[in-house]
């Protein structure tokens, strides 16, 4: 007993379980997870936390499951999955030093044995082995185990023939190791098993990587001895083995040609050559008689990059020989190809290597060089590099000095010898001699011209003075003056010119030199390093280090050429008036300079600078400019004497000055010059508090659209002037270089904008001429007919004579005269053409200028928006943005449109400053006010409308004045609730609102008006107080509105006001209860008169009626006020009979929230299944696979059979029924068969296809046949049995 019972309670203990490491958290599982994901940072973010996992808990059975999972991962298909598994190796082998690499390694080549996985997985295998070196090698610790190198290595080897998956992955490996391991290591171990390699290193451009790689890390190993055994020489590039690093070479430049990168082999052996002493060995065969020898492509791209990679390494005579030589051609001539789009371009690529060995070379002589020798490159006598060139930014000051003097006596003395000019096949054939060397010259001046505007021009390029100021002498001189004799005295008199200076090429110079003036007036300060301490302090633009402007520099030079005229003559010599002018402005300006010193203003700045400017200009214009100094000198004589006057008197006189000075500014205007645009904006911005109503509306005047048809004689002097220029200029600027910038060319962008604009002007101006030219003139039509009968040419009715009976000299006479008529005819076509194309020219100058002259009004609106004088910029600029929104639709007009409609709406009507002084103005302003509505509801255009709407409230608004607590400045904390909000100032109350009230009739009375419910409601936002005089207007308009749509907005305008804390605070009391007591009555009335319709205007109205019934009801009740809300409540709930309610829906949701203040709750809508099987008729169901009822066959009597006849009846049956089964089953294959031949053979004729197709007639044709005789020879199966029976 007792033996038994010990037995049972003897338990067998349970197998234990092998997935101890996935029983346990999933944090360390979701590691591996994470390594596999393509996130790169999600993958590193899983690598730290591994680490640090398993350093932390630091169990043995983890870190075997992790190298376990990390050896799969290495293998893994996913791509990016590979190198996170390699990299997370790699960290924890570094992690865990005590692991052996060899194990490792041995582990790799188990798990990832080439030999024994199958060849679907040959190359994730491949992959594995790889990543597993490569893990190996990232781990650290490669150098310290000499056999683990060398087995990395022999496997490395091993999966470098399979070319095909790996590329060039395996030997770029090798080639890091040898980067790590130490010189003993590879003389020990690697170097015999890399003696086929390194052998070899002509085959392939990786194989030359792993011999330079080896030459540069190990040099005391492979000696020139060894080198000798090994590859049959003792150095690497030598005459012999030229030709195969050029094969090498072309190798590598294909394999690189879709990265557009340098293969690292080039670079060092391109570096090799300079520790050899072999440059020009390998750089005359290898790239320009070996690599430039091919068409142009990838070899030629790596040769230009190859000379972008060796400008650091390059001596300075190295790279003098280099820059001159065939490279730099073949770089030129593919630059100038590339120009054509869609092709590649290299350029920036250059641009970006000569911009990065600039910025790391301290050499200048170095820089100097690379400079100079692009600056050489030339096309036709025009450098390649854009004249605009960020890379000199660069450059050290020693080299920008050089490099300014070099341009210079290029400019001088062009040396088209010294140039590295290239040309195409068909240019060199056809050398037209002198005038293509003219041409060149011209080119190369321009070019050097731009280029020394855009160094000045160039903001980061560290510049001295001296080194400005020499640059602007020097284009000034050469722009308006020659040197007749040398001396020291004028430095640019001691440069003497080679080929004379032509009109092309002295119009080029003008343009950059007031181009570089206008760079020169928005150029900072020249700092020295040591001024560091005033790095925060606003500088000031436009002046040198002691203050002084430059334009003032640059005028003393003037005045010194002028002043010496032996050594200089000016190309357009002064007359005495012009001269005596000159003399007048440098009194001028040493007058106001005085001045400045006692007291220094912005007005007497800005008078300085439209004097020097307006000097400089005599240079250019001088016939245009003399009277606009004289009435500049005048204008600020008579402004110093009036301030003398007005210190004196105390008068308070508008000076008349101002509005000369406006005047001369306008004129100024009229200029193609984006400086004196500034200047003259900095003008009138210091002399706006002295503007007077008089000068305003001379500024006005030029906007006025309805002068636009009068001209301005002085403006259309200007402007055709301009355009003759333009014109004269019109084949430089075509020949300009595109890359070169804008920096030589005054003109400003508005400017630009109108050249565009008027040549495609031009364009529709020739398509309408020949247009009209295909039109036969009746007066043309006559003078033809007068010479046809002068000649007896025109044959009539009676005699039968034609042409033909013309003796030759009739004949003669004849053409004559119809050569006349013709030839006169042409010409007046022509004429006419020509007439609308200056129309339009002229039309777009004023255009431009008016574009300009905002810019007056836009100053004048900002520094004097409180103003009275302000006000009279409001219907000129509504009657600009009138016409402009009915004009022209080009891109000037909207460009004047949008500015003008800025200026009026965001800087004028919405600023916080305005005119708080009109107090004497009030009957005036009330005019105004008046007119501006009347004229609102005229209006057809709602964005128009808007526009005078806004003036109304503007006007409304300077009428009211500042708010009483404003006045005070009150900052109490409830001082928003004391408001007085009845204050409205010097409004007429009563006047203003029968003004908007007609307004407001007007748009609820009339089917198509410009107001808008916007507009109404801002007013009531903006003037509570006239919101109340309008409310009992609005709340008529709920039931007498013309329309649905307007009865609807007035419902919506009494809500926006009752909600209006202002409005229930003026009718607080009696006078609330009885606006709200009359809004019910109308809701009512609205509400009962509605018909039943699904009209959507109509589902609109009610939605705004019922959102008003939804705030009156509930402000009724929570106010508790008087009011009767009975009737409204018996029509709403008539209101389900009158709509047909939806389930959901603006209208439902409004009408449910407003009964619910009655008491009555939206019925909830039970959510019921539908039952598909009794909505659904029951249909029978269709089997598949089996006859309809219609083709199946009747059943038939079978008689009753003795048992052997019985039998045999069943046998034959069966027979039967079998070969019917074959039958349908080879009917059905053979259907099958021809379903798929159809398929492929489908008819393209439709009809062809709907046709039946002959063979199943022909097959069901039979069956029905045997069907038939079956049937009729059962019967007499029936009676042979009858007969037996």
């Amino acid at each position: 007993m007792s033996v038994e019972m010990a037995v049972l309670s003897v338990k067998v203990p349970d197998p234990v379980k092998p997935t101890g490491i996935l029983q346990q958290n999933r944090v360390f599982l979701d590691f591996f997870w994470d390594l596999a994901k393509p996130d790169q940072e999600v993958r590193l973010k899983a690598l730290e936390n591994l680490v640090q996992y398993l350093k932390t808990n630091n169990k043995a059975d983890e870190l075997e499951y992790t190298f376990k999972r990390l050896l799969d991962g290495l293998a893994h298909t996913r791509e990016a999955a590979r190198p996170g598994f390699s990299l997370a190796l790699g960290q924890v082998l570094c992690a865990f030093e005590d692991v052996s690499l060899q194990s490792v390694l041995d582990k790799i080549k188990v798990k990832h044995n080439l030999q024994t996985v199958t060849k679907k997985l040959m190359r994730n295998a491949m992959f594995g082995n790889l990543f597993g070196v490569l893990a190996l090698h990232q781990s650290g610790r490669i150098s310290k185990e000499p056999q683990v190198v060398l087995g990395c290595v022999q496997l490395l080897q091993s999966l470098s023939q399979h070319r095909q998956h790996l590329k060039d992955l395996p030997t770029k490996t090798m080639t890091d190791i040898l980067n790590e391991i130490p010189e003993e290591v590879f003389e020990e171990v690697l170097l015999s098993a890399l003696q086929t390699d390194l052998a070899s290193a002509f085959s392939t451009p990786e194989q030359l990587h792993l011999l330079l790689v080896a030459l540069r890390r190990f040099p005391q190993t492979l000696k020139p001895k060894k080198l000798k055994k090994l590859l049959g020489s003792s150095t690497i590039i030598n005459a012999d083995n030229i030709p195969k690093l050029t094969e090498v070479l072309k190798m590598a430049a294909r394999s690189v040609k879709k990265e557009c990168v340098l293969p690292a082999v080039v670079l060092d052996l391109l570096k090799l050559s300079l520790k050899e002493n072999s440059f020009q060995l390998f750089w005359n065969n290898a790239i320009v008689n070996g690599m430039l020898k091919e068409h142009p492509g990838p070899t030629h791209y790596l040769s230009f990059r190859l000379l972008g990679r060796a400008l650091p390494l390059l001596s300075a005579a190295q790279l003098k020989e280099v820059m001159s030589g065939e490279v730099m051609i073949h770089y030129g001539e593919h630059v100038m190809s590339s120009q054509k789009p869609g092709r590649f371009k290299l350029a920036p690529e250059m641009e970006t290597y000569v911009s990065d060995f600039l910025e790391g070379c301290q050499d200048a002589d170095k820089q100097l060089a690379v400079m100079v020798g692009f600056s050489s490159l030339s096309h036709k006598g025009c450098p390649v590099v854009p004249s605009v060139w960020r890379v000199v930014q660069h450059l050290q000051p020693e080299a920008v000095q050089s490099y300014v003097e070099w341009l210079k006596n290029m400019f001088l003395q062009p040396q088209l010898d010294k140039l590295l000019d290239f040309s195409t096949r068909k240019q060199k054939d056809n050398k037209e001699g002198k005038e293509q060397e003219d041409n060149s010259i011209f080119h190369l001046r321009r070019w050097i011209v731009s280029r020394l505007c855009s160094i000045i021009d160039n903001h980061q390029l560290k510049k001295q003075e001296d080194l400005i100021m020499g640059v602007a002498r020097f284009v000034f001189f050469h722009a308006f003056f020659s040197a007749k004799k040398a001396s020291p005295k004028i430095r640019e008199t001691m440069g003497t010119l080679s080929d004379p200076l032509d009109d092309k090429t002295r119009g080029v110079l003008v343009n950059s030199f007031f181009g570089l003036l206008l760079s020169m007036h928005h150029l900072p300060p020249c700092e020295d390093p040591a001024d560091g301490a005033a790095v925060n302090q606003k500088r000031t633009l436009g002046v040198t280090a002691d203050g002084t402007m430059w334009i003032y520099h640059l005028v003393q030079y003037a005045q010194l050429l002028l002043s010496q005229p032996k050594l200089a003559q000016s190309s357009q010599p002064f007359s005495p008036e012009q001269r005596q002018a000159w003399d007048s402005m440098l009194e001028s300006v040493e007058t106001l300079k005085k001045k400045a010193k006692k007291g220094p203003t912005a007005e007497s700045g800005a008078f300085q600078q439209v004097f020097l400017l307006v000097g400089m200009h005599l240079f250019k214009a001088p016939e245009e400019l003399l009277d606009i100094m004289r009435d500049l000198q005048s204008c600020v004589d008579m402004a110093q004497e009036k301030k003398a006057k007005k210190k004196e008197q105390g008068q308070e006189e508008g000076p008349a000055w101002v509005e000369v000075m406006v005047e001369i500014l306008l004129s100024l205007l009229s200029q193609a010059s984006r400086h004196i645009r500034q200047v003259c904006k900095a003008v009138f911005s210091s002399i706006c508090p002295h503007v007077t109503a008089a000068a305003l509306t001379g500024i006005l005047e030029v906007l006025d659209p309805e002068k636009d048809d009068e001209e301005d004689g002085a403006l259309f002097v200007t402007d055709d002037n301009k355009a003759q220029k333009k014109n004269a200029n019109e084949d430089d600027d075509e020949e300009m270089d595109d890359k070169s910038d804008g920096s030589d060319d005054d003109s400003d962008e508005d400017g630009e904008a109108m050249e565009e604009d008027e040549e495609d002007e031009e364009e529709d101006e020739e398509e309408e001429g020949e247009l009209e030219e295909g039109v036969v003139d009746q007066n043309f039509r006559l003078e033809l007919m007068k010479v046809l009968q002068q000649q007896n040419a025109l044959a009539t009715e009676d005699d039968g004579s034609s042409d033909e009976d013309l003796d030759d000299d009739a004949m003669i006479e004849l053409d004559k005269g119809l050569s006349a008529l013709f030839s006169e005819q042409k010409k007046k076509t022509q004429a006419k053409k020509d007439e609308k194309t200056k129309m339009q020219k002229e039309k777009t100058l004023v255009r431009d200028f008016k574009i300009k002259v905002l810019d007056l009004v836009e100053v004048f609106v900002a520094r004097r928006a409180g103003s009275p004088l302000v006000l009279g910029l409001v219907e000129p600029l509504l009657n600009i943005i009138d016409r402009g929104m009915s004009s022209d639709s080009n891109q000037q007009e909207q460009d004047f449109l949008r500015r003008a409609a800025d200026i009026f709406r965001n800087q004028l009507c919405r600023s916080k400053v305005y005119c708080r002084t009109a107090s004497d103005r009030q009957g005036e302003l009330h005019d105004l006010l008046e007119k501006l509505m009347t004229k609102t509801q005229k209006l057809s255009d709602s964005s128009v409308c808007l526009y005078y709407f806004s003036a109304s409230l503007y006007v409304v608004k300077v009428l009211r004045g500042p708010p009483p607590t404003e006045a005070k400045e009150e900052q109490t904390a409830d001082g928003a609730a004391a408001n007085d909000f009845s204050f409205m100032g010097n409004v007429d109350v009563d006047r203003v609102s029968a003004i908007f009230r007609d307004a407001l009739s007007s748009f609820m009375g009339r089917r198509k008006s410009p107001l808008t419910a916007q507009m109404f409601t801002d007013l009531f936002n903006r003037f509570p107080v006239l919101c109340v005089k309008l409310l009992d207007t609005i709340v008529q308009h709920i039931t007498s509105g013309c329309r649905v749509h307007q009865k609807g907005q007035a419902c919506m305008l009494v809500l926006r006001a009752m909600q209006s804390r202002e409005v229930q605070q003026l009718l607080s009391g009696a006078p609330w209860t009885e606006l709200c007591v009359t809004v019910a009555g109308q809701l009512t009335a609205s509400l009962q008169r509605l018909g039943p319709t699904e009209s959507k205007m109509v589902k609109e109205k009610v939605v705004k009626t019922l959102e008003l019934c939804q705030f009156l009801v509930k402000h009724v009740h929570q106010q508790k006020l008087s009011v009767d809300l009975e009737p409204l409540q018996k029509v709403l709930q008539s209101l389900t009979t009158t709509i047909a309610f939806k389930k959901t829906g603006k209208l439902e949701d409004n009408y449910w929230a407003v009964v619910k203040h009655f008491g009555v709750i939206k019925p909830k809508v039970e959510k019921t299944k539908p039952d598909k099987e009794a909505n659904q008729p029951q249909l029978p169901k269709k089997k598949k696979g089996f006859l309809p009822e219609t083709k199946k066959r009747k059943k038939r009597d079978i008689p009753i059979l003795e048992p052997a006849a019985a039998a045999a009846a069943a046998a034959a049956e069966a027979d039967n029924s079998t070969s019917r089964y074959r039958a349908g089953a080879d009917k059905g294959q053979a259907k099958k068969k021809h379903d798929k031949k159809t398929k492929q053979k489908r008819p393209a004729d439709g009809a062809a296809a709907s046709q039946p197709n002959p063979a199943k007639k022909s097959k069901t044709a039979p069956s029905e046949s045997k069907t038939a005789k079956k049937t009729k020879k059962k019967p007499k199966l029936k009676k042979e049995g009858g007969g037996q029976m």
